[in-house]
């Protein structure tokens, strides 16, 4: 994991390893291979987290700034992790970008360009409807495996969809994922009638480190990957 520039100091690392711990948890609760996943965390105003080819899960700094909880994070990145386990990055790939890209992504490392322009291309346009609803309904699984409430996933969907929310000029990840309040309700209809224990996925005392950390690398020009 990174954040774009390195780890200048522990403040940073430990925005690196707070959400490593929540990737790390949710793998470990849903028999996910964690070394498969290559988390990068980006210092980008835009909120937004996507997933790339050979396990590679961007976040972008906003998208943490976002958030209310911890858990709303969790359920964004069960979201994307979904994408990469079930398969749709590739699917995806295939159709926008042709199989002799696909087979030069999966034959060695992605060079930067790659990832550059791949990444362009998959938080640009949107997964086709019935990809990102199984993917919404797989985080489902992942976080009530992980015991957290999925709720949080709905709870930040309704959110967003308000559109004088203070976050929607930095708002990428909803623009390629349409129908919010739809999706927010089939994402709480999934999850009825499960039994989640809901154990706290940081201490609010690191939430609040890592949100004051990122606050403070905030600058006036967006970064890039």
């Amino acid at each position: 994991m990174g954040i774009i520039q390195q780890n200048r100091n522990s403040k940073e690392l430990l925005v690196v390893n707070s959400i490593d711990s929540i990737v790390t948890k949710i793998c470990t609760a849903n028999d996910i291979k964690r070394a498969n996943l290559k988390v990068h965390v980006l210092e980008k105003d835009e909120v937004n987290a996507f997933a790339l080819p050979n396990g590679h899960l961007v976040i972008y700094s906003g998208l943490i700034l976002a958030v209310d909880n911890p858990e709303e994070l969790s359920g964004v990145i069960c979201h994307e992790i979904a994408h990469i386990e079930l398969n749709h990055v590739m699917k995806k790939l295939v159709k926008e970008m042709g199989l002799s890209v696909l087979i030069s992504m999966t034959t060695g490392n992605i060079s930067g360009e790659v990832i550059k322009e791949t990444a362009k291309m998959l938080s640009s346009s949107a997964f086709d409807r019935s990809l990102e609803q199984d993917a919404d309904l797989k985080a489902v699984d992942y976080l009530v495996k992980a015991e957290i409430d999925p709720e949080s996933l709905a709870n930040f969907l309704y959110k967003l969809s308000t559109e004088d929310h203070e976050v929607m000029k930095y708002l990428s990840w909803m623009s390629t994922h349409p129908d919010s309040r739809d999706r927010a309700e089939y994402i709480v209809a999934h999850a009825k009638g499960r039994t989640v224990k809901n154990k706290p996925v940081l201490s609010p005392e690191t939430w609040t480190e890592v949100k004051e950390q990122l606050k403070l690398n905030e600058k006036p020009s967006k970064g890039s990957i």
